[in-house]
């Protein structure tokens, strides 16, 4: 998207009822500080354009050089792209310190102009963590702060606070925090709004924490926790060395496509591209062909941990080395595998190689055990290691037997052999009483549910990928007949130079070639057989998860698989949770492997009208009378409205002839279709997404018990200005 640039670069556009605000004692500094700003953003994109187009032709070198000249690309690629897609916008505010005259501006990446001057500080830096943290209590050493609001590029609202007598008298007339309170009640669209310049103390304080062990933000509906999941994210990426994203970077977990979708701006916006971000099914490749566990008792007996911990025994039965010896037969002599060198090999892998993989390892052990016992056999001089080794690897009697004692798996055969042959699943889960083993019993091995994601996923990533194994063979075979092709055309040239009078291995490239590291650089690489990388499949060194109250033991086993640091941010709300929440965060936690637990509580609700959230609280405390229900610090006058369900569709179109923009959303209701503007969605769809009017449609049908009173609790807290409940009859 090509940069907006204006004639005027002192963007304020503010309306007439906030003319006070113009008066040029107030943004004098601001007009002065903005011109400097576009001048010095139009120099650094010019500057990196013409860097990243001198890179893009400069010769890309093999390994590591090639390595390094690609990451550049890709790291002035995003730089350029973040600086393209913000204007002066890029200014968030301003802060004024007691101890320096001059105010400090913070932007969403640092700033600076040509000569070295600091125009913006990035807000992920410590110089700027005032500008978050100061409250009236604690104000850091501030004297004023500004909060910038931005509509199409220009300033239409600012907001002064000040905290000394001193900053009273340089800022202009407060006005009930405008820019923030405005913000909060404007309009929703189909993806999250850029909250970045209104993120309060306690929020900031959860974003900046340290990113050891597991940090729990604990907050009910509104609080802001998926904002603080998301700019943490960013601001760790930033400020954390552990964590960059060529040492092992962050994975982003959030509850469902939707979800995905409405964030999806939010983190390019904070100048990181490289985050990967998924669902838990995201996870499994098989998660498009699952269908929900239709008998809850299997669902339940799947969800434990204890069945994910059911792979590692079906694999260890694919890994027992034979139990008699084999006589191998060969041209030379007959050479005996006995019952110990079998063990030898198949206790050659290193600890934690995933079964296909470690297969190969084990056949380069058997060959090694052989050709060794050959060698002592044969004259050296008449023929090498290599020779034997060749014939060893293509002998069908050694290769069958191994084939049968380490064979490769694919781990739908796994999973899907559990579920087929009762006694190999009581074999791996002998704690399964006869009736839960009849229960998990099914007919089709490979009929998946979303109950069995969590052990294809472990028995994928313990078996490793199959087609690795002959991969491998298949680009040993393709570089040996690169390297032949290779030896031919360099025995081609040597007797050429021969017939031409040289020297018998000739004379400039043609004795280069003669070499064996040049031989191996002019193999063609694009012949060898390659694999695009399971970007999900880490290890990450830090992973976020959000609506996490709802994972199962089995699915918190898929993501701490991937995070061996153990360093979580964990989000969610056990109010929220559908099938109940009755353990602490921590004791949760602790159970299923992360005990450094850090517990941050979010209290404020910021999103949803006290007007709402007077008919929300009773639905979700009489199922959960503890539960954490925040305080709304906004009112929106509009007063949830009762109606027949008949009503729907005229409470719909005349909310969108009364307004041009925002969102709306019908829950309840699979027969409402939707529009571009308003969406149908049942309240585990909803999760985690905000809109401007909610139609609540039959809530009572939503189901009994916990689950039902949740799920109308959160259909209702996804409004942001009204919210109107419909019932029928």
């Amino acid at each position: 998207m090509p940069p907006r640039r204006h004639q005027d670069t002192a963007p304020f556009a503010l309306p007439d009822t906030l003319s006070a605000k113009t008066d040029p004692a107030l943004i004098g500094h601001d007009r002065a500080h903005f011109r400097a700003i576009a001048t010095s953003l139009e120099h650094a994109i010019a500057e990196l354009e013409e860097s990243l187009a001198t890179t893009r032709k400069a010769r890309a070198g093999y390994g590591q050089a090639a390595l390094d000249r690609d990451l550049e690309v890709h790291r002035m690629t995003a730089r350029l792209g973040a600086l393209r897609r913000f204007d002066l916008d890029l200014c968030l505010g301003r802060v004024v310190h007691d101890d320096r005259p001059e105010p400090t501006y913070i932007g969403r990446f640092g700033l600076a102009d040509p000569d070295g001057r600091r125009l913006l500080v990035d807000w992920r830096s410590p110089a700027a963590e005032p500008f978050f943290a100061a409250t009236h209590a604690h104000p850091h050493g501030l004297v004023s702060r500004r909060r910038y609001r931005w509509a199409g590029g220009r300033i239409v609202d600012y907001w002064d606070e000040a905290f000394t007598e001193e900053g009273l008298r340089h800022t202009a007339a407060l006005d009930d925090q405008s820019a923030f309170i405005a913000t909060l009640g404007g309009s929703r669209t189909a993806r999250m709004r850029d909250v970045l310049g209104t993120i309060q103390a306690d929020q900031d304080a959860i974003v900046r924490a340290g990113s050891k062990g597991a940090l729990v933000v604990d907050g009910g509906p509104g609080t802001g926790k998926t904002v603080v999941a998301l700019h943490r994210t960013a601001y760790l990426l930033y400020a954390d060395p552990r964590l960059g994203h060529r040492r092992g970077g962050v994975l982003f977990v959030g509850p469902h496509e939707p979800y995905l979708a409405y964030v999806s701006d939010v983190l390019p916006s904070l100048g990181e591209e490289g985050v990967q971000t998924c669902t838990v099914r995201d996870l499994v490749p098989e998660a498009p062909l699952a269908r929900p566990e239709v008998d809850d008792r299997v669902a339940q007996l799947k969800a434990d941990a204890r069945m994910v911990a059911a792979i590692e025994p079906a694999v260890a039965l694919y890994e027992e080395p034979p139990s008699d010896p084999l006589l191998v037969e060969t041209p030379w002599a007959d050479v005996r595998l006995t019952v110990a060198e079998w063990a030898e090999a198949f206790d050659s892998p290193d600890p934690g190689t995933p079964h296909n993989v470690a297969r190969d390892d084990v056949w380069e052990e058997i060959l090694t055990i052989l050709v060794d016992k050959l060698a002592d056999t044969v004259d050296p001089d008449e023929l090498s290691p290599g020779d034997f080794r060749a014939v060893l690897d293509r002998h069908s009697a050694l290769r069958d037997a191994f084939d049968r004692a380490w064979p490769l798996i694919e781990h739908t055969d796994l999973v899907g052999d559990l579920w087929t042959v009762p006694a190999y699943l009581r074999h791996c889960a002998p704690w399964l009483e006869p009736d839960e083993v009849r229960a998990l019993r099914r007919s089709d091995p490979e009929a998946w549910t979303y109950a069995d994601l969590p052990l294809l996923d472990a028995a994928r990533l313990r078996l490793g990928d199959p087609e690795a194994s002959r991969r491998r063979r298949r680009t040993v075979a393709a570089d040996a007949r690169e390297r032949a092709r290779m030896t031919e055309v360099i025995d081609d040239l040597r007797t050429t130079a021969r017939e031409s009078g040289a020297d018998e291995y000739g004379d400039g490239l043609v004795a280069m070639l003669v070499h064996h590291d040049l031989q191996t650089a002019l193999v063609d690489e694009d012949a060898l057989p390659t694999a695009d990388p399971d970007l999900l499949s880490g290890p990450f060194a830090h992973v976020v998860v959000d609506e996490a109250q709802e994972l199962t033991d089995a699915e918190w086993e898929m993501l701490l698989r991937r995070c061996p640091s153990r360093s979580f941010t964990v989000v969610g709300d056990r109010a929220q949770a559908r099938h109940g929440f009755t353990e602490s965060w921590a004791e949760r936690l602790d159970r299923i492997g992360l005990p450094d637990v850090t517990i941050a509580p979010l209290t404020i609700n910021y999103r949803t009208p006290a007007e709402v959230m007077a008919e929300a609280e009773p639905v979700i405390r009489a199922a959960l009378p503890a539960a954490n229900v925040p305080t709304s610090i906004r009112e929106s006058g509009i007063p949830v409205l009762h109606s027949p369900a008949a009503d729907r569709d005229t409470i719909v179109e005349e909310w969108l002839a009364e307004h041009a923009e925002g969102t709306a959303v019908v829950i309840g209701d699979p027969t409402y279709a939707g529009t571009p503007r308003v969406r149908s969605l049942t309240p585990e769809l909803a999760k985690g997404l905000e809109f401007d009017l909610v139609v609540l449609v039959d809530p009572d049908r939503l189901g009994d018990g916990v689950t039902g009173a949740v799920d109308r609790y959160v259909a209702m807290t996804r409004a942001t200005q009204r919210l109107v409940v419909l019932t029928s009859g």
